[in-house]
Parts: structure tokens; sequence; C-alpha cells
């Protein structure tokens, strides 16, 4: 259990970070990581942050590159260490901001990721695959009431609308209001998408139909206490996506893991083989760099 000292500094941390304009899914993020960091470090008998030097932070990353993961019986991933060693960087930013000269300096230490593996493990859908969920959506959760199989049912057609057909990331999507989404210029806009990038989305025609039916026909008639077009939170979406895979009879289909960012692989994929460039693709995605897109390149 963490002492009070360090609850105070991770709570003085996530303050900062909400004050340079972090999103709340971050701030609580980078929290709940120094949380790790400040109770490993009392297992060390560090128990006040101005006697924390270089050499336990060292120490810190070396134990997560062996540590299995709570969830499951495996080591982290490189995008979970990766983004350790950057919720522990923005700390000593913290720490030198508030006056500890003394403080560890941030280490922009990465792990590179293995992009081979990282090629094998991921398996876009075709469009052929695509239509066939798509066409499956009025079929599915014909056991349940009208009105929560209506719910389930428009939710996975926004899914398709959102992730696919826009190719947004799981929380860009997640956090999309009706104010987001210009139906005259056919264009989403992004607010704080990774690396806090905000950015403008085209739509074509029947991405906005989409939209429209579900605003106007159904989501417009919902009484809840958010602006989100989403009703459930990421972690339904994804099983009411694996639900409707598994009444599929397409073999290929069911091998398949199937989540809210193969959407996004698969879309990407897909244009890409239409001939759309990589550049604009990139810009589309909204990578920071082509080095992100180029992956598309192996899959296609």
């Amino acid at each position: 259990m963490m002492n009070e000292h360090y609850t105070q500094i991770k709570n003085e941390y996530a303050v900062w970070l909400n004050t340079l304009g972090f999103s709340g899914g971050v701030v609580t993020d980078y929290r709940d990581r120094i949380k790790d960091f400040f109770e490993w470090l009392q297992t060390k008998n560090v128990n006040q942050i101005n006697v924390v030097n270089q050499k336990h932070i060292e120490n810190y990353f070396d134990y997560l590159q062996v540590r299995k993961s709570k969830r499951a019986n495996r080591a982290l991933s490189v995008s979970h260490l990766n983004h350790n060693f950057l919720a522990i960087d923005k700390l000593c930013e913290f720490l030198h901001q508030m006056g500890m000269s003394q403080a560890p300096t941030p280490t922009n230490y990465r792990i590179k990721p293995d992009k081979e593996q990282r090629i094998k493990n991921i398996q876009p859908l075709t469009k052929e695959e695509i239509k066939t969920l798509q066409a499956n959506i009025n079929d599915i959760y014909s056991q349940l009431p009208f009105n929560q199989r209506e719910a389930k049912q428009e939710q996975l057609k926004l899914i398709f609308a959102l992730y696919y057909g826009c190719g947004l990331r799981r929380n860009e999507a997640y956090k999309l209001t009706v104010n987001d989404i210009d139906f005259d210029k056919k264009t989403l806009f992004v607010k704080q998408g990774k690396n806090y990038k905000d950015r403008i989305i085209p739509m074509n025609t029947g991405v906005c139909k989409a939209l429209e039916n579900y605003i106007y026909n159904y989501r417009n008639l919902q009484k809840v206490n958010h602006k989100r077009l989403f009703l459930s939170t990421t972690g339904t979406l994804n099983n009411s996506l694996q639900d409707l895979q598994k009444i599929t009879e397409v073999e290929s289909l069911q091998a398949k893991k199937l989540t809210l960012h193969i959407l996004r692989h698969s879309i990407a994929t897909h244009l890409l083989q239409a001939g759309m460039s990589i550049e604009s693709i990139a810009l589309f995605l909204g990578h920071s760099s082509l080095e992100s897109t180029q992956i598309y390149t192996h899959l296609a």
C-alpha cells in the first residue's frame, strides 16, 4: 500500500498533467503507472521522493522488463513498457518543475518494437470479410428484447462507420460527440488523438449516411448524461464485435483475432490496395511519420 507522501505526489502529478492538456484517459493511465513505481520503491525501502535517484529508475526499468503481466502469464509488451518509461519521464519533468533540482532527469529510454513480429501479429480483414460482418448485424442478438437488440445492432453499425470507414483509433472514436461531426463538409473533428494532436477526417457518402441514421433515428432519442456517440464502454464494443464474428460461417474470419483496432488496420490496407498513396494514408490515420504507415505495404 502506498504511503501518504507518495499518494500526495501522485495526485499533484495528475493535476499537473491535466493542466498541460493531457486527456483524462492519459492522466489516469500515467497516474496508475506512477503508483506502481512508488509501490515498487517502497519495497526497496525508498519512502521519500527526495531520495529517489537515477539508479532507482534504471533498476525499475530493468525490473519491468522481466516482470510478468498482471493479467496474463507473459512478459509485458513493448508498448506497455514504453508507456511506463514515458510516464516516469514525465514524473521527472514534473519534479524539476516543482523545484526539485536534484530529482532524476528524464531518461528518454524506449524499446524499439520488433517490426517483423508486429507485422506477423496483424491480421487485417479482407473487404469480403468486412461485408460479411456487416451483413450479419441485423441477425445478431435475436434472442434479446427489441430495445436491447436495437441498441447493440446500432452500435455495431457505428463501429464499422468510425473504426473502419474513418480509420479511427479506439479512444478517438469512443470520445466523439455529435458536435464533432460536420455533415455539410462531410468531416469528423478528432480532438487530442495520439500524441495529443487534433485532426480532421473526411467521411465518404456511406459513412455520412450511416452516422446520420444513427444520430437522428437512434442516438438523439436516448436519454444519457453524456454527449458521446457511443453509449457503451470500449470493452463492450469489442465484445459485440466478437459476438458478431461468432455468428458468421466464414472459416477464415473465425480464425482471426477481431478487435476495434483491426478494423483500422483493415481500412488502411484496403486503401493502399486501392492505390491511395502512402502519404495520404498517413494523413488519414493521423500518423506522425511515414514509418508507422509503411507497415501496411507489408500487409498489402
